[in-house]
């Protein structure tokens, strides 16, 4: 066994030496290099800075994932009899006899000055907005919820308070549920704060190593942090599958350091963050108005089916027809990823000369055919409720086909109208729910958008 003051000097070392790569990570001891395993190892799990604790944790006769906080399933072992994590399996097997590495957080970060190169320009309301969200961390307030509709510049919203607390040195991650939010923030980030070590996070991206001081990241990924961040902006707050996922929700509060703050953006928050602020339990900032001052696009409720044996409808031909001639590029939503090649095989016998291409989740290509549609490629894009938020593009029409489906909600069809426009100059864009029956959730979103334009002024 070291001696003290020998130890201390070995864990000073290796902060120094892998402090820059590691800060604020929390890390399976397995998946870390063979040298610095070893000094590890050789340091123990009684070291000041580095901490070196065990995979799960007994309560009474039940364990738990030290990583995630999930209880272990009594059902699901190793060979070896060894219980496992499966709630955060994903990102690597946490188990009985695992250990996790957790790093100390960077104390502070050289900055390079101006830390913002963004050259836009706020509206007033976005402005006044962002000098309220200062105020309120400025105050102590831990947690605040900024409420704007979509296409309302929430991004650029948070571009200064992101900078105040990048100006100090301090840490900030920008997470959301969706890989697709995350690949459509980073290069705006990455605009904004040129001169800041940034770096991009979820199951699909290959990060080079670097000392990020700006983190943006699928909130699975955060798993692999602790106490790492100040502030943690958290996109989307209302998107599957972070909602309601208690799981999701512990990381998130775990990642931030024990005096840092958190910021919730949505368009559409979940019912139970709309009580706490009604209670006055969660500072809320309000903006019903889109950055370029035109309302939102109001849906248009169009009745009938879809196919007809194998082919579209008469009607949804009629529909689509004038779209097509105009040349207006156009995203198609349905609701089940396995019914995709059905309605592409449909498309393309309506309309033999239309280039249209399928994406879903689990779709290989996701990323590069998202990619090429923001580029321009193809003219129509079908799609499932992946893309119902994350996406911007300009002059788009949307139609989502069987709006009637439960896959539908009240949130998803809002967002889904939400991309549509969102340019500065106004083309005519359109959205169509197309259905057999007016449900529900297609009335409430119809009347929540309508809401929310009064709410704008409009």
């Amino acid at each position: 066994m070291m001696k003290v003051c020998e130890q201390s000097e070995a864990e000073a070392a290796l902060v120094q030496q892998w402090g820059w790569l590691l800060a604020g990570r929390q890390l399976l001891l397995e998946t870390l290099p063979q040298e610095l395993q070893v000094a590890l190892k050789e340091l123990g799990a009684t070291g000041q800075q580095i901490q070196l604790v065990p995979g799960a944790f007994a309560q009474g006769s039940r364990w738990y994932c030290q990583r995630c906080g999930s209880r272990l399933r009594t059902d699901q072992r190793l060979p070896s009899g060894q219980l496992y994590c499966t709630a955060c399996l994903a990102l690597g097997r946490v188990c009985q006899n695992s250990q996790l590495v957790r790093f100390p957080s960077a104390n502070h970060f050289s900055v390079q000055t101006p830390v913002l190169t963004w050259t836009g320009k706020l509206t007033p309301q976005q402005e006044k907005l962002t000098q309220s969200l200062l105020a309120g961390y400025q105050q102590g307030a831990s947690v605040q919820l900024l409420w704007a509709v979509t296409g309302a510049g929430k991004t650029e919203i948070t571009f200064k308070l992101i900078t105040d607390y990048l100006a100090r040195g301090l840490r900030v991650g920008f997470v959301s549920p969706r890989v697709d939010v995350c690949n459509e923030i980073y290069p705006r980030l990455q605009q904004a704060f040129a001169r800041t070590a940034m770096g991009l996070h979820h199951g699909q991206a290959k990060p080079v190593p670097q000392a990020e001081q700006l983190v943006v990241a699928t909130i699975h990924q955060l798993v692999r942090y602790y106490q790492a961040f100040d502030l943690l902006i958290v996109d989307e707050v209302d998107a599957f599958p972070y909602v309601g996922d208690p799981m999701l929700e512990r990381v998130m509060r775990q990642a931030v350091q024990p005096t840092g703050q958190r910021l919730y953006l949505s368009a559409t928050p979940p019912a139970a963050m709309r009580r706490a602020a009604r209670r006055g339990q969660l500072p809320l900032h309000y903006l019903a108005r889109r950055f370029h001052g035109r309302p939102l696009v109001q849906p248009r409720v169009v009745f009938g089916q879809v196919f007809q044996q194998d082919q579209w409808t008469g009607r949804l031909r009629r529909l689509l027809a004038p779209w097509l001639g105009r040349q207006r590029r156009i995203l198609i939503f349905v609701p089940q990823a396995a019914s995709l090649p059905r309605y592409l095989a449909a498309l393309q016998r309506a309309f033999p000369s239309v280039q249209a291409q399928t994406v879903h989740a689990q779709d290989p290509l996701r990323l590069e055919k998202v990619a090429d549609f923001r580029g321009g490629s193809g003219q129509v894009l079908l799609t499932t409720t992946i893309l119902e938020r994350g996406v911007t593009l300009p002059h788009v029409d949307v139609l989502v086909l069987a709006a009637d489906h439960p896959n539908f909600n009240v949130a998803s069809l809002v967002q889904i109208a939400g991309r549509v426009g969102r340019a500065p100059t106004n083309q005519g864009d359109q959205v169509v729910f197309y259905c057999q029956y007016e449900s529900w959730a297609i009335s409430q979103a119809c009347h929540q958008i309508k809401q929310l334009n009064r709410r704008g002024g409009f």
